[in-house]
């Protein structure tokens, strides 16, 4: 897709990523807290339900990003709340999804609901190098047996550049700041040694931070500043924080205010730091938004306005997620 300014031509990508909200399949997973996801747990969760959310999720993914770039969306998306490879082989397999040949990157992490991070991608658009799942280690002794979710990195080559995307899910609010500013740290170490092999690699953190981009784990841990102007050589930016901050907006809706948890920030390397001459001749950052659509958001009762979720209160509601996806727009001028 191109976007034209004067003589210059460019090339427009999309990012994007979307919290899936239990996808899981119907079938037991081994070792797995998966019950309540089984035909005759807590949620009944059976095949009509399954094949439901199926297509729901897979609209929404195909409807990302195609504000700017109808018919083509996004080039990669991270996913969080994902059960396993099957879930997404249905996923990948529906329809939407099909006709633009998603793929996907997942490996089988330790976390004890058995729910994964996972990339999707259009192999048009981008080429996979190499994969693999950094562990959440507990830095507390205590807490050695706890496992959780781990770092999902992948590194590729999207518009001809070396990039890699980090795919998160941190601990949960259940959990103090403590465990997700370590996830911070975590993260900052793995996306700096990225940048050692190579100072050019385009890094994106995406993910459910269970955080807000005001919280110490985003701007203190992994370093994330709000303002172009303000990120150092080792930072990252985050260009969600004054969204929620100025604007209010979120992606998740609790107890009467909205949250922004899912977020994607990115190294300096993908900035325009003069304001005045922007320079698009490598992949650089342009814009972003928090994805909404009616279809999910709950129109009516006492939730209206809120995310529409698959269940809520028992209630099976047919919906999407609690979580809104968010977007991130690159662009790079046509050679």
């Amino acid at each position: 897709a191109a976007l034209a300014q004067g003589q210059k031509r460019f090339n427009l990508y999309a990012v994007g990523f979307y919290n899936q909200e239990n996808l899981f399949d119907t079938c037991h997973d081994e070792g797995k807290r998966d019950y309540d996801f089984l035909p005759n747990g807590a949620y009944k969760w059976n095949g009509l339900k399954y094949s439901h959310k199926l297509r729901n999720m897979s609209q929404a993914l195909a409807d990302l990003g195609t504000d700017k770039l109808p018919g083509i969306g996004c080039a990669l998306i991270g996913l969080s709340e994902v059960e396993n490879s099957k879930a997404l082989d249905d996923l990948t397999a529906q329809p939407a999804l099909k006709q633009r040949g998603y793929k996907y990157v997942h490996v089988e992490g330790p976390d004890r609901r058995g729910i994964d991070c996972a990339l999707l991608y259009n192999p048009a658009l981008f080429k996979v190098y190499n994969t693999k799942l950094v562990p959440y280690v507990q830095e507390l002794k205590k807490d050695s047996a706890f496992l959780t979710r781990g770092f999902l990195t992948v590194s590729g080559e999207l518009a001809g550049e070396h990039v890699a995307f980090i795919v998160c899910h941190w601990p949960s609010r259940a959990a103090t700041s403590f465990y997700r500013e370590s996830g911070g740290r975590q993260v900052k170490v793995v996306k700096d040694s990225l940048l050692r092999d190579d100072p050019k690699v385009k890094i994106f953190v995406m993910g459910d931070m269970n955080d807000d981009p005001t919280n110490k784990s985003m701007t203190e841990a992994l370093g994330c500043k709000a303002d172009i102007d303000m990120v150092g050589e080792g930072d990252m930016y985050n260009p969600w924080y004054n969204i929620l901050a100025k604007e209010g907006k979120g992606t998740l809706f609790y107890g009467g205010s909205w949250n922004l948890f899912d977020q994607i920030v990115i190294t300096p390397n993908l900035l325009n730091r003069d304001s005045k001459n922007k320079d698009y001749s490598s992949l650089k950052f342009w814009k972003n938004h928090i994805f909404r659509r009616d279809y999910l958001i709950q129109q009516e009762g006492q939730y209206k306005g809120a995310p529409l979720r698959t269940k809520a209160g028992g209630r099976w509601l047919n919906g999407y997620s609690d979580h809104l996806p968010v977007v991130m727009y690159l662009v790079k001028e046509k050679k």
